[in-house]
Order: C-alpha cells, then structure tokens, then sequence
C-alpha cells in the first residue's frame, strides 16, 4: 500500500490518492506510517518543482491533497506520535489579500514535520506580535505578493523588534521577495518556492535533510 499510495500522490492522483488512504485507515492501518509516506511524496513533488519538472498548479494539488489526507489522518494520532522539527507563525502580512502561496508553503512545511499557526491574510503588525507572544515560535513566516507587502513586512519585524521579542528566525515568500526586499525587511531568510522554504526553514534550526 505505501509504494502505491506514494506513487499517486507523487503522480497527481488526488481521488485515488485519497481513496486509498482511507482505505489503509479502515483496515486498520497506521497513521504515523500514513503521514510518513505523504510526506515523503511531497519531498519528490518539491524536488521535481524545483527541477522544474513540475510547476504550480502541481505545487498546490500537491498540497490539497496532503492536506485533504491530514483532516482525518491527524484525528487518529496519539498525542506524542509526531515529532515536530519545529513551530512556524505564518501570515501573509497587511495590505495583501493572496492565500496560495501561504498555503502551499504551509501543506508543505507541515509535510516536513513543522506545526503551523496560521494567522491569515492581510495581517497587521500587532496580530504578528500577538501571535508570537502566544504561541513562542520557532520561526515567524511572513508572505506578500505585492509590492506594498514589502513596507509591511519591514514594520511587523520592527514592530516584533519593539516588542521585545526574538530568539526565533524570520523568513518571507511571495512573488516580490528577493535578497534585496530580505535585507530591507530585516529577515534572516526568503524564499520564492515552497521547496526552497522547506529547505530553509531546517537550515535556520540547523536541521538535517
């Protein structure tokens, strides 16, 4: 079941994917191993992304499939069964409305092994503070797919700085970001891909693989 279910999802095979998931579940299967094999397939996808034997649209039915996959598998954990690599606030951040790449990079982020606070689009400065106060991240994800997003991600790493907070890494994405927008900002990492983010976000932990 595991070769098949990895070969589906890495092929596209949303209902497929899906159906045999549930299956593997009902019979008894184990959720862990489950998880383990998406999150494997979303490696190879990522991988193929970056080679550019896939593109978006393979990027985010990926996703939807990792995700659609998560909603019941997850219920079936025992508290203690996933070893987290680590926790990520996200957000994409004021004065921008665009969800996709937010989301993309978090199935996939979460197929890594990363638990994700998702605080929305067109987040304000103070609710990127409230949520780093709350839930003490490892690292802070901020997404703009627009130019006046960049203003906004240099206010909310000022307004963070302001509020005392650190001992987490930041990274920004979206499709104005470069190394430029990441020194402007005050970030430690970018990423236009939800692979390249992935890749990052276990190097600013010092994670291996």
């Amino acid at each position: 079941m595991h070769e098949e279910l990895f070969n589906k999802i890495v092929d596209m095979d949303e209902e497929g994917s899906i159906k045999l998931a549930k299956e593997y579940l009902d019979g008894g299967g184990d959720a862990q191993k489950l998880l383990n094999v998406c999150r494997d397939a979303m490696g190879v996808i990522g991988d193929k992304f970056e080679k550019g034997e896939y593109f978006l649209s393979e990027l985010l039915l990926g996703g939807e499939i990792f995700s659609s996959i998560m909603e019941f598998t997850l219920p079936l954990l025992k508290e203690g069964d996933i070893a987290k690599l680590g926790k990520i606030v996200l957000g994409t951040v004021k004065d921008d409305i665009h969800n996709i790449g937010k989301d993309i990079f978090k199935a996939f982020v979460e197929a890594a092994g990363f638990e994700v606070v998702d605080i929305g689009v067109d987040v304000p400065e103070e609710k990127f503070v409230e949520a780093v106060k709350e839930h003490k991240p490892d690292i802070v994800g901020m997404s703009c797919l627009i130019t006046a997003g960049i203003s906004s991600m240099k206010n909310t790493v000022e307004a963070l700085k302001e509020a005392g907070l650190k001992d987490f890494k930041i990274i920004i994405g979206g499709g104005r970001v470069d190394e430029e927008v990441k020194e402007l900002a005050g970030a430690d990492a970018w990423a236009d891909d939800a692979a390249r983010g992935v890749r990052l976000c276990k190097e600013l932990l010092g994670v291996e693989g």
